[in-house]
Formats: C-alpha cells, structure tokens, sequence
C-alpha cells in the first residue's frame, strides 16, 4: 500500500508508531553511550538530572496537604511543660505549742513578674511570717508583699537556702496570661495543684473543687495560658485579670478626676 493512499487517522497511527520506535532506540542509544562513556562527563550529566529530580519534588511538594491530627493529651502535656518552672510550692514556719517553729505546706503559687512575685492562696498567708518557695531550680526564701481581699497573697522569691550550691539559682518562667472572656462553653480547664484534674467551661465563671491539696494551683487552657489561680474558701478562683489588676500602682487602678 502507497503511504499516498492512507486516510488521516491511519497516518496519525503511523506517525505514533515511528515516535515509539524512535524513542526506545534512543533509549538504547544513550544507554550504551552512558556506559562507555569516561567518569568525566557522566559525572555531571548524573548531577544535571539529580538536581532536575530535587526541583520537580519541591515543587511538586507545594502542592501535597498534610492533615495533622492533634491529641487531647498532646495539649496537656505542652501546655504543663510550658508552665513547669513557673510553679511553686509554699511552705511556711508556724510555731507549735511548745514554741518550736515548723515548716509546713502552705499550698503552690506560680510566678507573675518577671522580678521574681509569685501569687499564692491568701488564706494562709495574711500577713508576714517566714516563708519559702521552691520550685525545680532549688528552694528560696520568700519575703511577704501583700495581701488582696479578693484571696490571694503576693510573695517575692528572695536568696536560695543553699547559696554555696551552683544549681540553685533563682530560674523560672512567667506564665503568659488568657482572657476568660474568650473561654467556649465545652472547653476544658486544667488545674495544676498537687495533682492535675480537669473541668469543662460551662460559659460563666470557673467552678472548681478546691481542696488543700490543690490550693493555689495554676489554672490552665489547653494553649497553656493562666486563667487564674485556684483558692481555698468561699472563693474558689481569682482570674489572671485580677491579678494583674493588683499588681498594678494604686495610681493606674484608680480613675483619676479631671
């Protein structure tokens, strides 16, 4: 049959037939020029072909979603890392009958300055005494500040008990405060006191059991911001708001009359 006489879809199925042939003999071709050819020009043309392979990857990367699933308890356990130095425990030295001074627990209070005050429940620390904070960089005096009448006390970390041991050096972090407001009814809370526990956010103020055990605990998001502190008493939470409303001078709290 004379190529003349051939219709156009029968030409088209020839010229795809002669593109197949002639690209497997260059495969051959250039395969057996690859092998015999010197380590000096294979070297780069290998280079040349595994970079083109790297860029065609990123690109193609641009364009791959990944779904990353985040656990509940993946939350909990970053938001209690990020908090663990600023926490601590308090104890104070009360006299006995006999007049000998005891150290006893007092409960846990978590840094809120960075120049080293620490808020802690009010129930048992109204006025000045001798107290200590001890955290996991060492144990500290702590020198009474004041009192609020919501129910919380500030104390400032004073000189470590032991100061000839180098590890006990006055480190902690400063927890970074959250807004309430912004809470969502079915969000959980955590309370970091002796143990940790949990409640669920019912949209009005945080209603939480305090015991001794986790008086003065941190209360947390999930994000691992403190809301607030948990007191023993007829009040059982004081917000990170009025804290931070007390640390301020009674001159910025106050309103001032034109």
């Amino acid at each position: 049959m004379d190529i003349k006489d051939l219709n156009k879809s029968q030409l088209i199925l020839l010229a795809v037939l002669l593109s197949f042939v002639t690209s497997i003999a260059t495969g051959i071709t250039t395969v057996t020029l690859m092998q015999q050819a010197p380590a000096s020009f294979t070297a780069p043309v290998n280079n040349v072909i595994k970079q083109t392979i790297e860029k065609i990857q990123q690109v193609e990367g641009k364009t791959i979603t990944q779904t990353v699933i985040i656990k509940e308890e993946d939350l909990i356990v970053d938001a209690i890392a990020k908090n663990k130095s600023a926490m601590f425990t308090v104890s104070k030295e009360i006299a006995g009958p006999d007049g000998i001074a005891t150290e006893t627990s007092i409960g846990r209070g978590f840094a809120v300055s960075p120049d080293g005050l620490v808020v802690i429940d009010g129930s048992s620390a109204i006025d000045k005494g001798i107290y200590y904070l001890k955290n996991e960089n060492g144990k500290f005096k702590a020198d009474f500040v004041s009192a609020d009448k919501t129910g919380f006390t500030f104390l400032k970390i004073g000189a470590p008990l032991d100061q000839k041991d180098p590890q006990n050096k006055i480190v902690f972090t400063v927890p970074v405060f959250g807004d309430l407001d912004k809470m969502k009814i079915g969000q959980k809370i955590l309370v970091l006191g002796s143990g940790i526990s949990s409640s669920i956010f019912e949209g009005t103020d945080i209603n939480i059991s305090v015991t001794r055990s986790n008086v003065g605990g941190l209360i947390l998001n999930l994000d691992g911001e403190a809301l607030g502190i948990a007191l023993y008493g007829d009040v059982s939470f004081a917000s990170s708001k009025m804290i931070t409303d007390a640390l301020k001078p009674a001159d910025q709290t106050i309103p001032k009359t034109p």
